[in-house]
């Protein structure tokens, strides 16, 4: 029966600094891109040695622009992986040279070691042990499988005595099995882990087959294990231990070459099956990266959270999107790709926050908008169109903006705000929020499309005709279409807009 550990995951931030990281500089395998099985708008990537096998296994979850966590007790708090012994100097020399902050060597129990930071700022301990590979990656002293994971916990007993139900026992101060080591560092008076980008979610441990796993399951009925879950690739259970750190047990089979060959292996963005009808929704809405060697368009820190996709033939064209209350930077993303399949998408989040949901300006009431906010967020899209341009190389007259509800509102008033920032939009259930809009010039919207769909059954419709007005008056060549439907969006705006678009 395998014990240890069969994978570690973390959550980052930043899709394509972690792959350059654990992909480029460690010289891990991508082995597997899929959407997550909790959440399949979550991308998250595997990373192994030349075959995936459990025991060499990282895996990340995709929180783009998510929250950082905090490291603390009852939580995975470091990764070791074993390298060559006589690599450490080599190691330490490419992590000064690629400027990745590293401590080292030190020693751990008799091992030496370097500390890394990655992007994120998990801490990746390289070990110098020899433990050899199950299938080698092309790099002489790339690491060659897991060497351990350190737990901090303010129940250090309690919590070793539950991590041995997973094949470990106590040896020298550490847990070990029979392939690697779990240590537990007593971390009483230490504040607790909060779960966010750039910390450890969860160690899993290996299971034998599907039958260990029921087995385990039973014997921790007593628990808050979780039901077995089909992940596809593995089988797989939840559980805290009593410290509070997830732990899941998962099966070595069937494995990552189940819907890929061996050389194609990490090649393809797969979805769970339970989502295959919005796959190609997903593919659009889940966060691009290149691989080390691949030509990749740089993400630019601009003033606005964002996310830019590119189709697979890009035709020079490109559409910002803007979604409502309550959306985020990729939400309009599936519906923009059907209207405009060839269009680059560039979504951006609002950054008016009310409840915890994602705004572009904030509101009193309903009906009744922050006038200051309204111009104040309007000016700071204006110069975030003109960076996205610059950073992007977008082709400003193939330039349009897409906008959905709040999202199309503030593009109503920038239009009156600031009539050359954009020459072309689309309107999905835009209304007039500006309570005193600026008188336009005669002709300040002269050349500009606008297309507004509205929705018969909007209760906020009977806004938009002020809108409508003041755009016409401006000298916009604007199209209004009323829509047999309410506020919500249809499969009627999509080939209107498209037909619009053409």
């Amino acid at each position: 029966m395998p014990t240890g550990i069969h994978h570690v995951t973390g959550i980052t931030r930043r899709v394509q600094a972690n792959v350059d990281f654990y992909a480029g500089f460690l010289g891990l395998r991508l082995v597997k891109r899929t959407g997550g099985f909790e959440d399949a708008e979550q991308l998250h990537l595997f990373y192994g040695d030349a075959l995936g096998a459990p025991g060499s296994l990282i895996s990340f979850l995709v929180w783009e622009d998510g929250a950082p966590g905090r490291v603390g007790h009852g939580q995975v708090a470091e990764i070791a992986l074993a390298v060559p012994p006589a690599s450490i100097g080599e190691w330490l020399t490419r992590a000064i040279t690629a400027r990745i902050p590293v401590e080292g060597p030190l020693r751990e129990h008799g091992e030496t070691l370097l500390r890394l930071k990655d992007p994120d700022g998990v801490i990746v301990k390289l070990v110098g042990i020899d433990l050899p590979a199950s299938a080698p990656l092309p790099d002489p002293i790339a690491p060659t499988r897991l060497r351990g994971v350190t737990i901090f916990s303010e129940q250090p007993a309690q919590t070793r005595d539950f991590i041995a139900r997973f094949g470990y026992r106590e040896q020298g101060g550490r847990m070990v099995s029979d392939r690697d080591v779990v240590d537990i560092r007593d971390a009483s008076g230490f504040f607790p882990g909060i779960p966010g980008t750039g910390t450890l979610d969860h160690v899993a441990f290996r299971a034998a087959d599907a039958d260990a796993l029921r087995a385990m399951r039973l014997a921790l009925k007593d628990t808050d294990a979780t039901n077995v879950h089909d992940r596809n690739y593995f089988l797989s259970l939840y559980v805290r231990e009593p410290a509070g750190t997830l732990l899941e047990y998962a099966t070595d089979a069937p494995g990552f070459t189940l819907d890929e060959s061996p050389t194609d292996l990490g090649g393809t963005l797969f979805v769970p099956p339970m989502e295959n009808s919005r796959a190609e929704d997903l593919r659009v809405m889940l966060p691009q990266f290149a691989l080390p060697g691949e030509e990749r368009t740089p993400m630019r820190e601009l003033h606005f959270i964002h996310r830019f996709h590119q189709p697979q033939k890009p035709d020079r064209s490109s559409l910002i999107l803007l979604h409502g209350t309550g959306g985020n930077e990729y939400d309009l993303m599936p519906l923009a790709s059907r209207i405009a399949p060839n269009a680059t998408l560039l979504g951006g989040r609002g950054r008016s926050s009310e409840e915890g949901i994602n705004r572009w300006f904030r509101r009193f009431d309903a009906v009744t908008y922050d006038q200051a906010d309204i111009r104040a967020e309007a000016e700071a899209f204006v110069a975030f169109i003109d960076d996205a341009v610059q950073a992007y190389g977008l082709d400003r007259t193939r330039l349009g903006v897409l906008g959905y509800s709040n999202g199309a509102n503030l593009i109503g008033a920038i239009l009156q705000l600031y009539p050359q920032a954009i020459s072309r939009a689309v309107l999905l259930r835009g209304i007039q929020v500006l309570e005193e809009p600026p008188p336009l010039p005669e002709g300040a919207l002269s050349g500009h499309r606008v297309l507004m769909l509205n929705g018969a059954r909007d209760m906020f419709g009977r806004m938009a005709p002020a809108l409508e007005n003041a755009l016409r008056q401006g000298g916009a060549d604007l199209e209004s279409q009323t829509l047999p439907a309410g506020h919500e969006l249809s499969s009627e705006d999509v080939t209107r807009a498209q037909a619009w678009l053409a």
